[in-house]
């Protein structure tokens, strides 16, 4: 396998860690080339408003928030490529990375790869994905006009994404595994207080039913056992997210949470490499720490590479 082209640091991941670390990277003129992968932009493009995004008092949309981030990173000289990366070599520098494009090597990686929606794991999951099974309210949410649909989960982005999907649908149910949210107080309030959002508690989904597209789903009260089989028109699912390591298997140090573990400069179990964003973040997960991840790691690596 031939590596072609030779970086001094390369940003594996374009969310707002991603970019922001860009944006770093390339004031200290070292012309980072930063790899998107499949989802311009991470996670919180897929957010229709941010609203607790620093300087946006009237809010910012995920995507919109995304397309500014790259116009600063491209201004002071980052180079973006629109590729996934296949595979990682750690065990010596410069390090490899393999895109499906084109092989590097780099003399300092920060990872930012963030990470991809937990699934539920239960019949009918994969089959009626794109057919009534969605994590994505903002990608979907217009195809279920009056519909009756449901979501499950209980933290901030399945409340949000109620919210959301309440200028769509008929009615949306939250159905969770607990007997009160994890939701934020604001988040909450609103939800219990929109007419069109309702809850079934200390409730699991067992199996998603259908024809051609989703019509039951059948849940299961975690405290009793009783089980029931309801009509869904839908189901969005929005159970956190699985950090995206795979291509770093065996490579780096993790924590019991499947994040990357870090030390207070963002640096890895390998000298050298970096982490930032949700992928090394298994409590905060907000845009906004991500961001500041992504700039403490563009420091550290700038001061790194200052040593070789």
């Amino acid at each position: 396998m031939e590596f072609v082209e030779h970086r001094q640091v390369m940003i594996l991941g374009g969310g707002p860690a991603g970019f922001t670390a860009a944006l770093y990277t390339a004031r200290a003129d070292l012309k980072p080339l930063l790899v998107t992968g499949l989802i311009l932009y991470g996670q919180a493009s897929q957010t229709h408003c941010i609203e607790n995004y620093p300087g946006f008092p009237e809010g910012v949309g995920g995507r919109d928030l995304g397309q500014r981030l790259d116009e600063q990173a491209k201004r002071f000289g980052t180079e973006i490529i629109y590729d996934t990366v296949q595979c990682v070599d750690l065990q010596q520098q410069p390090f490899k990375v393999c895109l499906s494009s084109t092989n590097y090597t780099a003399d300092s990686l920060i990872i930012s790869m963030g990470a991809d929606s937990r699934k539920l794991g239960v019949p009918g999951e994969r089959e009626f994905t794109g057919r009534g099974v969605s994590y994505c309210a903002t990608c979907d949410g217009a195809f279920y006009k009056d519909k009756d649909i449901h979501i499950v989960g209980g933290g901030d982005s399945a409340v949000e994404e109620a919210l959301f999907l309440t200028r769509f649908a008929r009615s949306i149910t939250i159905i969770h595994r607990r007997d009160q949210l994890r939701a934020g107080a604001i988040l909450e309030n609103r939800a219990r207080s929109n007419p069109k959002i309702h809850f079934i508690w200390d409730t699991v989904v067992r199996e998603i039913i259908g024809a051609d597209s989703v019509s039951h789903l059948k849940i299961e009260n975690v405290k009793t056992g009783q089980q029931d089989t309801i009509p869904s028109d839908g189901i969005f699912i929005s159970i956190g997210h699985t950090p995206n390591t795979g291509v770093l298997e065996g490579q780096v140090k993790l924590t019991e949470f499947g994040t990357i573990e870090i030390d207070n400069h963002m640096e890895t179990s390998v000298k050298g490499v970096f982490a930032a964003g949700e992928i090394a973040d298994p409590y905060f997960r907000q845009v906004v720490t991500s961001a500041g991840m992504g700039a403490a790691a563009a420091i550290s690596a700038t001061k790194y590479l200052s040593t070789l």
